[in-house]
């Protein structure tokens, strides 16, 4: 029955009745019958912890029944566009889907079923705490179906930090409360719930739910060494990146800055208007249980058209910016930018090299986060002249669908100890990984590509270049669905063309905007500092200091650039100009406290950071230099203090392991030592994980240079190929 049809009287008669009739089971965890059952074939292969390699726990660390976690289609009777919207979310098809069932059989078939409670803490946490993930079991897995249902997330008691990994703890499943505040026993009738909402409120909203730390618990990850039988090795950052970013505005370093916080529900969980009947409506608005974000493959699979629909339209929302910014001509390195403000001449059988660059403005995290070695996003560039010949084309799809090898994409390539590319996502024998390109948010990627004029062209020449993005690459999409030539849908997520002629192009005459002009080269700037090419970068800052001289970043990117060059002299003075300008800016004091760092200024700079951290507490860059300063002048109390609180933002900072492992020693901790150098030890950089790596790349050419910051896309061997 579809309640949205009935007429609002009927409709709250029906609920009434509805709510008499309907129980749930509620708050049996703990049921001493059922821990002994599950207990006698519970394989604890990883030692005491049973719900290891995952870092989920609930309150007891006992097994709970899965009928004690009420049922998505129970919430359902109150909260029908919620549960909609559930239905074709990612969450609702954490498990079910062949993209994950593929690769979680992989690891049973490898390795055991137990190993998967790395991955069910957060796919499956039902399946986790049910006792079901060990062999032998006869725990009903129908709950399969349902994945993350409302009552995991919404039985979360707290966040035990953002390691991720599951880092949450799981309370007793109940939609209700009691008197005295506790969740209430046995059988929970709607009734009750309709006569004390309040206390069904309390039971299943908890404030930190609102935060990104409550995200970070499973959209942060990490392979033990439990699983991978190697040492921790981290696979995916998206709170970090969130954190380090202008939308967290917990750190002064973004290059750009917005006007408010932003958090991981402000982008994924969006306000918007109710279709169905939902209790928890206020003023006809729902915030949304889609988590609209990037995947467009479970909607295509299950026909979830809607869903299908808003994910496209959220991915081409203007998140991603191209610009054809610069030009050279043969071997030199003279530079022709912006491209389309310049005055210059293009001859037949000329070569060019066309840099653009693509900015990350959009996205809180970044392109693209998590399991990039499945997902794929590239570029697709080309050229082609004015009869529609093609001259260069990079990014293409070949006729099986798999895309261009020489294509530039962001993405990485995960590696085994033997040096083989693990393209089913084994992230359990990764080694290390061979490279690991994405752009951060904010941050801007400078892309080149050269091609040679054809000799007698005449005409105009059209350069088109987009940035596409699939769920999955067609390797994997093949693989999961166990059939070949299947095409899923491609997101364009931006272009842009431009016209280059054989002869002449004149400068645009177009009025120009001066605050937009200073934008682009700043955008160039920043892309050429993430290649490492220091001195040009400083330049471009330079420039835009010229254009724009009460733009302060502007002088403080032009220091960064020049203390990246370890040019400590010139990075001071550009410091000293901004801070002239703003007064204890933060991102400029930063930048001079760590040169007066580095020149054993330990008072002036301990100073500087101090004042960076009273404006930006959660800065964990300025709390690992106040704590390594304080180190320097044997202040051990002080330099714990501050490293204790780098590990209260990132749990796992391997700075911070080490440092508090001496630390600890001096002050006499001995324990504390010993935790932090079993943890530096097992997260530590394997020196061997490189030459693996790099006999991937020599034995792969056509992808070599990813791993290098500036390198070029040719057409020819090792670089953008034709159609």
């Amino acid at each position: 029955m579809q309640l949205r049809r009935l007429p609002k009287a009927l409709k709250i008669a029906w609920l009434v009745s509805a709510f008499a009739l309907s129980l749930v089971t509620a708050g049996q965890a703990g049921n001493p019958k059922y821990q002994e059952e599950t207990a006698k074939h519970y394989n604890l292969r990883f030692g005491k912890g049973p719900w290891l390699p995952s870092q989920a726990h609930n309150e007891n660390d006992e097994f709970v029944p899965a009928n004690d976690f009420p049922k998505a289609e129970y919430c359902a009777q109150c909260h029908e566009e919620a549960h909609k919207q559930w239905r074709e979310s990612a969450h609702s098809n954490s498990f079910r889907a062949p993209f994950y069932v593929r690769n979680i059989n992989l690891l049973i078939n490898s390795k055991g079923i137990e190993y998967t409670r790395h991955c069910e803490g957060c796919h499956n946490p039902i399946a986790l705490f049910s006792g079901s993930l060990t062999k032998g079991s006869k725990v009903d897995r129908s709950f399969d179906k349902d994945g993350v249902t409302c009552m995991v997330c919404h039985s979360i008691q707290r966040i035990q930090n953002t390691s991720g990994t599951g880092s949450y703890v799981m309370g007793t499943p109940t939609v209700m409360l009691d008197e005295a505040g506790k969740p209430m026993p046995g059988k929970v009738s709607f009734d009750q719930i309709l006569a004390h909402p309040e206390r069904h409120s309390k039971a299943v909203m908890k404030d930190f739910y609102r935060t990104p730390e409550f995200c970070s618990a499973c959209h942060k990850a990490a392979v033990p060494k439990l699983l991978n039988d190697y040492k921790w090795l981290r696979a995916f950052t998206v709170y970090d990146e969130w954190q380090n970013s202008s939308w967290a505005k917990e750190s002064p370093l973004p290059f750009y800055k917005k006007d408010t916080v932003s958090s991981c529900q402000t982008c994924h969980m969006k306000q918007e208007n109710i279709v169905a009947s939902d209790m928890g409506a206020k003023n006809g608005m729902l915030k949304s249980h889609r988590w609209l974000g990037a995947n467009t493959a479970t909607p295509t699979f299950y026909g979830f058209d809607e869903q299908l629909k808003r994910t496209m339209a959220y991915l081409q929302n203007d998140l991603l910016a191209i610009d054809f910014f610069a030009l050279n001509k043969g071997a030199t390195d003279e530079v022709i930018a912006p491209i389309d403000r310049s005055d210059f001449t293009i001859a037949p059988g000329e070569e060019l090299t066309v840099g653009l660059y693509i900015q990350n403005k959009g996205i809180g995290h970044s392109l693209v986060p998590e399991q990039r070695d499945f997902y794929e996003s590239w570029v697709e560039f080309k050229v082609t002249n004015a009869d529609g010949k093609v001259i260069t084309h990079s990014g293409y799809l070949k006729p099986d669908g798999f895309l261009d090898e020489r294509a530039h994409s962001f993405t990485n390539r995960l590696i085994s100890k033997e040096g083989k590319l693990l393209d089913l996502h084994q992230v359990w024998q990764t080694r290390t990984r061979a490279f690991d390109t994405t752009i951060l948010p904010g941050r801007s990627e400078l892309i080149r590509y050269r091609f040679t004029v054809p000799q007698g062209a005449t005409g105009p020449l059209k350069v088109e270049a987009r940035v596409n993005y699939r769920r999955f690459r067609q390797g994997w999409l093949d693989y999961a669905l166990q059939k070949k030539g299947m095409r899923y849908p491609i997101a364009q997520m931006a272009s842009k063309q431009m016209t280059l002629n054989v002869g002449q192009n004149a400068a645009s005459t177009e009025p120009q905007d001066g605050q937009k002009e200073m934008l682009r080269w700043n955008n160039y700037g920043i892309a050429l500092l993430g290649q490492q090419q220091y001195s040009n970068a400083a330049q471009v800052f330079t420039r835009v200091t010229q254009m724009k001289p009460d733009y302060v970043d502007g002088y403080i990117n032009v220091a960064i650039a020049n203390f990246m060059y370890e040019k400590y002299a010139p990075a001071m003075k550009m410091l000293d100009t901004a801070l002239e300008k703003s007064p204890n800016n933060a991102r400029a004091l930063f930048y001079r406290a760590s040169i007066l760092r580095l020149q054993g200024k330990l008072d002036e700079a301990i100073e500087d950071f101090k004042a960076v951290i009273a404006q930006y507490p959660r800065f964990r860059d300025a709390q690992r230099e106040l704590a390594f300063s304080y180190y320097q002048q044997k202040k051990y109390d002080l330099a714990r203090r501050h490293y204790e609180l780098v590990q209260e933002v990132d749990p796992d900072d391997l700075s911070a392991h080490y440092n508090l492992m001496i630390v600890y020693r001096r002050l006499g901790l001995k324990d504390k030592a010993a935790e932090q150098e079993a943890f530096f030890r097992d997260r530590k950089d394997d020196p061997t994980a490189n030459s693996v790596a790099l006999d991937f790349l020599r034995s792969n050419p056509q992808i070599q240079s990813e791993s290098v910051p500036w390198h070029v896309h040719t057409d020819g061997p090792g670089g953008g190929g034709r159609d």
